[in-house]
């Protein structure tokens, strides 16, 4: 289009937020809500769609969460840039958005006219991350964890016992517990209940 307007997709599975956001978006000259999604699969479709310029996605919908809706749209709209505002701003949940591409990343206190502000930016080809999310992710560092470690301690995060783990994983009791205390040892947790707790809490799950 060449009236310059911002094309935006919203997507957010709680609807008094998305609707309240996008009539404080619409508010803008410049900013133009073309369609808003409740999931993770509504947003790559609505997104096929209608080809917004700019995607804002929650990180946590059902379905699909936000990074993995940014992931694809890089693939099926690749004209459109991807945010992620969430309430939920752990240090892991910044590194697999960066490394999905995602040229925004901002919590849910944002004030409206500041994320207008930030879609200008990121449609404009720059990045905004906010300072404090950024600087948790540099404190909290990578994870430990091996990719096996963190898949048989998220098994663990409903409180199964371990022949349950071991039927979920495929491995042998014996081996569910090396990886658990393996884990938690890792983490500095005095028990893989703990351990899970910690790992949530850094993003690494």
């Amino acid at each position: 289009m060449g009236d310059g307007m911002i094309r935006v997709l919203l997507a957010d599975d709680e609807h008094l937020i998305r609707g309240a956001l996008a009539a404080l978006l619409s508010l803008e000259d410049d900013l133009m809500v073309v369609a808003e999604a409740a999931s993770g699969p509504e947003a790559q479709a609505m997104a096929r769609a209608h080809a917004p310029d700019v995607a804002v996605l929650d990180l946590q919908m059902p379905g699909a969460d936000g990074v993995t809706v940014a992931t694809s749209l890089r693939v099926d709209v690749p004209g459109c840039r991807s945010m992620i505002v969430t309430s939920h701003g752990r240090p892991g949940h910044l590194k697999r958005a960066l490394t999905a591409g995602v040229r925004g990343f901002v919590p849910k206190t944002v004030s409206a006219q500041r994320l207008a502000e930030i879609i200008r930016t990121v449609h404009a080809g720059s990045r905004y991350v906010d300072p404090e999310l950024a600087a948790d992710a540099i404190s909290a560092g990578d994870s430990p964890l091996t990719a096996r470690e963190a898949e048989v301690l998220a098994c663990a995060a409903d409180g199964a016992p371990v022949v349950e783990i071991a039927e979920r994983a495929s491995l042998s009791p014996g081996t569910v517990r090396n990886y658990l205390s393996s884990a938690s040892a890792k983490l500095g947790a005095e028990n893989r209940h703990a351990a899970v707790r910690l790992a949530r809490e850094r993003g690494w799950l």
